[in-house]
């Protein structure tokens, strides 16, 4: 399986470059490609060193509500000592490109390129960049909700390529899906997931469901399928779908069409607007 995921360098487009472009926002999605993510959209994070940051999503009223994500830079040397300022805050770390440290609990762990790591509630970790060259990593957040009875999961460190993909029933392993998290485990409310179409793959039906997404193509290209329309998407770009956005796709090749997939599960649907699932 490629390790080879798109990370965003910034820089600045040329006068001469066309105004055209493939970025999108509308009622139920919203599609930023690669060409946005230039030096003059990135953010900053208190306690944060040698860092610039490009935020894909946020909560925001009467869109996708549940989950920010960012692309992390940190430059050697860089990183944070106090990472998350929200103790109700969850946290899932993809490297995307380089490498980082992350300590938690006393202990150090090392994720290169495919490193994925998932960050408990509450936790008192830190990051640091002591390679090289700069690192590039998705940082997924979401606001855990507790449920009586059920304890919060454990941290835990893997990589993709310790992670046998799961094939679609039907689909003779054209369609695969990395799950880093058992699927019954109701202590985790969101999952993250890496999905794999090969040339030919198709979600053969408009998908139609309470999960809203955030999608960023690691690898690939395909036509997607969003509300009403089909769109063409590449290596480097995100859509974030709202709840019941219907979704197919089609990867028509030459190789691989590769996305990190997020999307919330095992919780009851609140009942007030804006509150907390009851």
């Amino acid at each position: 399986m490629s390790t080879t995921y798109y990370a965003p360098h910034g820089g600045h487009p040329a006068q001469t470059e066309l105004l055209t472009d493939r970025a999108m926002f509308t009622e139920a999605y919203a599609v930023i490609p690669k060409g946005v993510f230039r030096d003059i959209v990135t953010s900053y994070l208190p306690f944060w060193e040698k860092t610039r940051l490009w935020v894909l999503a946020r909560p925001l009223s009467g869109f996708a509500e549940t989950f920010s994500q960012y692309i992390v830079e940190v430059e050697p040397g860089g990183g944070s000592d106090r990472p998350e300022q929200d103790p109700q805050a969850e946290g899932v770390l993809f490297v995307v490109e380089g490498e980082i440290e992350v300590s938690l609990a006393g202990a150090v762990h090392a994720l290169t390129t495919g490193g994925y790591a998932f960050i408990p509630p509450g936790s008192a970790w830190s990051l640091r960049n002591r390679g090289p060259v700069a690192a590039r990593f998705h940082w997924i957040r979401k606001r855990y909700q507790v449920v009586e009875g059920i304890a919060a999961p454990e941290a835990f460190f893997t990589n993709e390529q310790n992670v046998e993909p799961i094939p679609m029933p039907g689909t003779e392993g054209r369609w695969v899906t990395t799950r880093f998290v058992d699927m019954a485990d109701m202590r985790h409310d969101m999952h993250v997931n890496i999905v794999t179409f090969l040339p030919g793959g198709v979600i053969p039906f408009a998908e139609t469901h309470v999960m809203e997404h955030g999608l960023y193509v690691l690898e690939g290209k395909a036509v997607y399928r969003l509300n009403q329309d089909w769109v063409e998407v590449e290596a480097g770009d995100f859509m974030w779908l709202r709840a019941f956005c219907p979704q197919a796709c089609y990867a028509g090749g030459p190789g691989p069409f590769r996305y990190l997939l997020y999307k919330d599960v095992n919780r009851h649907a609140a009942l007030t607007l804006g509150g907390a699932a009851l």
